[in-house]
């Protein structure tokens, strides 16, 4: 998708894109933090964790499938998937790879494309051209919830962008940026890119708490525990 992000439309999605990016992971904290897919943009960069990464097949630190991640489990902080899973012959399995990654309570950020948009209607006249990004499958947002919620996530925070045709002319683009506000107020889930924040949950341990009453007293427990040879013994007269 390189070539297509660096076209007038690209560059469109690309700054809304990595404006969340920063706005989101700024204040997130750890030691670890991946960026899968799109290595050569650094949408981590306002992150401050001191360990960054990106994976991809041929660029990056770590040279990997996003559903096969040589990464121990449990390791992760934060995971940011920027349109990775509508080009996945397995998204599925890219969420579950990113559930084992990710230590308890982190932090996953994912990018899409959105399907009930004026794009996803590009899409449908364009896909068989076999042009990024077209010809990927656009996941719809409440499917995407729903495969996240069955693997224990959370979603922490969500924002549509894009809401512009997807004309790939600036001067157009320019001209339909009053889109952006009237969109969010008037058509909430119709922007052309969806981002979301979502957070690990693992259930926590049940904490077993003394039964207080007549039964448990301190000094009488310790007193009857104790043989009177023992107590004689100890005394100090």
């Amino acid at each position: 998708m390189r070539d297509w992000f660096e076209s007038e439309l690209g560059s469109y999605v690309l700054a809304k894109e990595q404006a969340w990016f920063d706005q989101t992971c700024v204040d997130l904290f750890g030691f670890n933090a991946m960026q899968a897919g799109q290595c050569w943009i650094d949408l981590l960069r306002a992150n401050r964790m001191p360990y960054r990464f990106c994976s991809d097949l041929a660029e990056g630190q770590l040279h990997c499938r996003q559903d096969a991640l040589p990464v121990a489990g449990h390791s992760l902080d934060l995971l940011a998937l920027p349109h990775v899973l509508e080009f996945s012959s397995n998204p599925h399995q890219v969420l579950r790879e990113a559930e084992r990654a990710l230590r308890p309570e982190g932090h996953l950020l994912i990018s899409g494309f959105n399907p009930f948009s004026l794009w996803g209607a590009s899409r449908l006249l364009r896909q068989r051209r076999g042009d990024y990004p077209w010809h990927g499958r656009f996941l719809h947002l409440n499917r995407l919830k729903d495969w996240l919620a069955l693997l224990g996530f959370e979603l922490q925070a969500g924002r549509m962008m894009c809401y512009a045709p997807p004309v790939n002319q600036a001067k157009w683009l320019h001209r339909f940026r009053f889109l952006e506000a009237a969109g969010d107020r008037w058509w909430a889930l119709g922007g052309g890119v969806y981002a979301i924040h979502a957070i690990k949950r693992t259930p926590g341990m049940r904490l077993l708490t003394p039964k207080w009453g007549e039964a448990w007293r301190p000094g009488a427990a310790i007193a009857r525990s104790l043989p009177k040879t023992t107590a004689q013994r100890g005394r100090i007269d």
